[in-house]
């Protein structure tokens, strides 16, 4: 399925290739394309994200910020970059104490945020309150048991291995027991998704989380269109 993909409106012109780089391990290759001010990433043929509909990753932040508001110092885990449109919800979110880790394992990704697609979120990656790791999140996450507030997961299509096999292993049920013990007493994990997925529900309840699935519309496109939130929160 194509993740997100903007409301095709009007005629547009072609689209430009701005630069590509591969996913480490057995990924596909990831392509940065513009037409005019509309930018598109893109993993073989599948639109990974599009600068026009960002309203379900605002809405991932908003609503994981939203449950761990009043903790002094929080400390947050970002899954995947994208196009900033994450990381800057979450910063708006959150106070001047926090601190937010941003993991993305491909560094052209990085890169992209730096320069072209910086300033369509705001240029987060500036914030003082930011760090980011070029690193693949589950090595995050396997070494900082206890160590967040909140983990937000928005590395491929949902609970399946969209841009590469590797990231199936996050959404099972291992991957999801070590996000639970990265996560401090009463943290949550937020997890993105292009749609619903019953059985990964119930993988989250046997990893020991309380599990809140929230639909949010997608911003810019057709009225009824929705993505999935799923909000896991372990126990004080």
């Amino acid at each position: 399925m194509s993740r997100r993909g903007a409301d095709p409106g009007e005629p547009a012109g072609p689209w430009t290739l701005v630069d590509s780089a591969r996913v480490p391990g057995n990924g596909g290759e990831l392509r940065l394309y513009q037409r005019d001010g509309e930018f598109s990433i893109r993993v073989d043929e599948d639109e990974l994200m599009n600068n026009l509909v960002h309203g379900s990753e605002d809405a991932l932040a908003r609503l994981a910020c939203g449950r761990i508001r009043g903790r002094s110092a929080p400390r947050v885990l970002i899954g995947g970059l994208g196009m900033g449109y994450t990381l800057a919800a979450a910063l708006q979110s959150l106070g001047p104490d926090a601190r937010v880790v941003v993991a993305e394992l491909v560094p052209a990704v990085v890169a992209w945020n730096r320069g072209a697609l910086g300033a369509l979120a705001g240029q987060p990656l500036t914030d003082k309150r930011v760090t980011v790791r070029e690193a693949d999140v589950r090595k995050v996450m396997q070494a900082d048991r206890r160590g967040f507030d909140a983990i937000l997961l928005d590395v491929d299509n949902g609970p399946e291995g969209l841009t590469r096999r590797e990231n199936s292993w996050l959404y099972s049920l291992e991957g999801l027991s070590v996000a639970f013990a990265a996560l401090k007493p009463g943290g949550v994990l937020a997890v993105w998704s292009a749609g619903p997925d019953p059985a990964f529900t119930q993988r989250l309840h046997k990893a020991g989380f309380l599990v809140e699935e929230v639909l949010v519309k997608l911003h810019g496109v057709a009225e009824g269109e929705r993505h999935t939130i799923w909000l896991g929160s372990r126990e004080e």
